[in-house]
């Protein structure tokens, strides 16, 4: 029978620990130790009682936690009747409880012992009234207090147990029961809580997963990174994916920090860009490199802790339990210059250098942090930034092979394929072999050409441009465009440089004898050599000769030969003028650049030039001779391959060097040295002397010697023939004598 009564304070903290109802003695027999309590129609409340003198009668002592979920308020009058368990169904097996501390304050990483909580928990509360979302408070050995609340409620009929039905046996989900010293207790973290739970007694967290379950690897949109892509998630991200209890087992620490570097153009900030979508994590902070610099003193420091204060906070307040923060750094290297490397006496750049190590991995290190860099200059970045713990993945982003070509290729015409904007005349797998050492910019580059030089067709420049009013229907891409494209718009940075071989090699080669075929015959070997798998991978070839005699154009001819697609020319006319220390770093970069393709040839030509040789003095460059030395003998990085051509016209200066000793083959290319050697370039001239001018040259010469250079000989013809015919025969025997090329002991008149 239900009894009036009044709501009234918990009389004591040490009773209020019970999460018991507190009656007076005389008020409910002995054998009553639940109650239900009624605050309104329909609002029932069961709870265990705690029996004290200290309660006056009439009424029940609540604590403050007990008021909030009963909503309840000091003298409220309420109903209360004495309450009582069906002994079989309302026996808990199993309770979930959600725990956090009580002072939302306090954080703290020790750990706490779900094992020993679940043992302390029933020992202290065996018997209690147990409701879904009743708050409990928990004091657990002596630490802080703990807010508990319930989360679910498991039971087995045992009657259905005895009688044998199985249906019954299974735990059934119930709103209220009781605790008994055989139930079993979980415990699970609220959300949002700092404390550290451990031991088997910890429920299964709900994890967010790392990688965002709507993200499709497919629609990424980055060709040519297959294998990149995979070891930066095997080195970054697979520690991530695993619960963290298999990471506490294991002592693992989460990479902090990836450094993407390459070539421009080649989709680091693409990747980095995509990598901060594919995790499910907080939106990307995205920096470039100059924007943290600032005029005023110290706040260049104080941007880079302004970029860190959030997962700082976060990481005091929860911990591991913290999410996960992403600070990409566009051209890092702005701002991690080698630390004493930059002039002046401001130190910023050291400072700034100084602050960003200290929050990746310094003493108040941070757990939640991924710093991913890009930048094009590894070489300039401080070394500490590299260590492990701190940009501990170092990815080289380099140019795609033929596969990852057409991959970019096929993501940059889909949607011209889509919409059947483009002829099926055009062949991807075609253009990717066609686009040797192209970046992925650049290939996206050639697509837009191609699409430009297709739009140009249908627009007709009168007097005012008009668009072809049928211009929708009509436009499509073909295979034209893209070749017409490869031709005249788009060259690659690290490509051959087409110009230059062509300009050596405006008059071709002219075989005029065996020497030019046995030169040619073994630059084709040395450059089977250098592309052989099982090779070094660096051969380098001297080419020397008297001047004049075709050096440079059979380094040309043999650079062009080998079909490589990275060829750069380190010619002395584009460095006039150059510092030797300017000159040094321009021949390092050429180097460089060829160590970034996988087959390159690399061309000096008139090596002694670049050398600053002089033979009045003798005066040469030590820096660049020294320079060159090394990196003629460097080994190019794994898998690469490298031919370099050089030329001289001064063997004995490189001998006196010691320079000769750094090739793997030196060739000699002559001088055309006997009269049949002429004979045969003037008769690849057809257009300048007939049949019977020949026979009257090789009569009049036959019995010299000879000694003249092919460039010499062939600049002797073009003279020839801006002469009078009849006159051409003897002027041309003249200027050879004139020129020394013919011993002039007997006259040829």
């Amino acid at each position: 029978m239900a009894v009036m009564m009044k709501a009234s304070k918990c009389p004591t903290d040490e009773l209020s620990l019970k999460n018991r109802a507190i009656v007076n003695k005389n008020d409910f027999p002995e054998d009553i130790k639940y109650i239900d309590v009624s605050t309104a129609p329909g609002s029932h409340y069961i709870f265990s009682i705690e029996r004290s003198l200290e309660v006056p009668n009439y009424c029940v002592g609540f604590s403050l936690l007990q008021r909030k979920w009963a909503t309840l308020s000091i003298n409220q009058d309420i109903s209360v009747k004495p309450f009582h368990f069906d002994r079989s169904s309302e026996v808990v097996c199993n309770v979930c409880i959600e725990v956090d501390f009580l002072q939302k304050k306090t954080t703290t990483l020790e750990p706490y012992d779900s094992d020993q909580m679940a043992k302390d928990f029933v020992l202290q509360f065996s018997g209690l009234a147990l409701t879904v979302g009743q708050p409990l408070v928990f004091s657990f050995q002596d630490k802080k207090l703990l807010g508990l609340s319930i989360k679910s409620l498991e039971s087995i009929d045992a009657s259905a147990s005895v009688q044998g039905d199985k249906s019954k046996v299974e735990p059934r989900r119930i709103n209220f029961g009781r605790l008994l010293g055989n139930t079993s207790v979980t415990f699970e973290k609220a959300e949002n809580s700092s404390l550290n739970l451990v031991g088997k007694a910890k429920g299964k967290i709900v994890r967010q997963s790392i990688i965002n379950p709507d993200w499709d690897f497919g629609k990424m949109g980055i060709g040519g990174l297959d294998n990149e892509f995979n070891a930066i998630f095997r080195r970054a991200f697979a520690s991530r994916v695993f619960p963290p209890e298999i990471v506490e087992q294991l002592g693992c620490k989460h990479v902090k920090g990836i450094l993407l570097y390459g070539p421009p153009g080649t989709g680091k900030t693409l990747m980095a860009r995509q990598i901060g979508n594919m995790l499910n994590a907080r939106e990307p902070k995205i920096v470039n490199g100059p924007q943290i610099l600032d005029k005023y003193v110290g706040e260049s420091e104080a941007n880079i802790r302004r970029l860190f204060a959030e997962a700082e906070e976060e990481e005091k307040r929860l911990g591991p339990n913290s999410g996960l923060h992403i600070i990409i750094f566009d051209e890092i290297d702005a701002i991690c210059k080698a630390r004493g490397s930059v002039g002046g006496n401001s130190g910023v750049h050291d400072t700034v250098v100084n602050q960003l190590l200290a929050k990746i991995d310094g003493v108040e290190q941070l757990n939640n942090i991924l710093v991913i860099g890009m930048t094009n200059r590894r070489d300039m970045i401080d070394e500490a930034l590299l260590r492990p713990g701190r940009l501990e993945v170092q990815m080289e982003i380099s140019l795609p092979n033929e596969s990852g070509r057409f991959q970019i290729l096929n993501i940059h015409t889909r949607r011209m394929k889509e919409f059947k904007k483009i002829n099926p005349d055009v062949d991807n797998k075609e253009l990717a072999t066609l686009t040797k050492n192209f970046s992925g910019a650049e290939l996206e580059g050639l697509v837009r050409a191609a699409q430009s030089t297709a739009m140009n067709r249908l627009i007709k420049a009168a007097s005012k441009v008009e668009v072809d009013p049928e211009a929708m229907e009509k436009l499509m891409v073909n295979r034209g465009d893209f070749l017409h494209a490869l031709e005249n718009d788009i060259k690659p940075a690290f490509g051959t440089a087409q110009e230059a071989l062509e300009n050596y090699l405006i008059r071709g080669i002219v075989n005029w004898g065996l020497p030019v075929a046995h030169i040619l015959e073994d630059g084709a070997l040395y450059t089977q050599q250098a592309r052989a798998s099982e090779g070094s991978g660096l051969v380098s070839i001297l080419l020397e000769g008297p001047p004049n005699s075709g050096k440079t154009a059979l380094a040309a001819k043999l650079a062009k030969m080998s079909d490589f697609p990275f060829v750069k020319v380190c010619s002395p006319d584009e460095m006039v003028g150059f510092s030797e220390n300017a000159k040094c770093l321009q021949i390092r970069k050429y180097f460089d650049d060829a160590y970034r393709s996988t087959l390159s040839c690399i061309l000096v030509d008139n090596i002694e030039r670049l050398l600053d040789y002089g033979p009045i003095g003798p005066r040469y460059s030590n820096l660049t001779l020294q320079a060159l030395l090394v990196l003629l003998k460097k080994q190019p990085p794994r898998g690469k391959k490298l031919l370099i051509l050089c030329t001289t016209s001064r063997r004995q200066v490189l001998e006196d060097m010691e320079m000769l000793s750094a090739f793997t083959a030196v060739l000699h290319v002559p001088n055309l040295s006997q009269p049949e050697h002429i004979l045969s370039v003037l008769e690849q001239e057809p257009d300048v002397f007939t049949k019977q001018d020949l026979a009257t040259i090789y009569k009049r010469m036959k019995g010299y010697k000879v000694f003249v250079g092919i460039k010499k000989l062939l600049d002797l013809i073009d003279l020839s023939r801006q002469t009078d015919p009849s006159q051409r025969v003897l002027k041309f025997l003249s200027k050879l004598e004139e020129e020394g090329a013919l011993d002039a002991g007997t006259s040829i008149h």
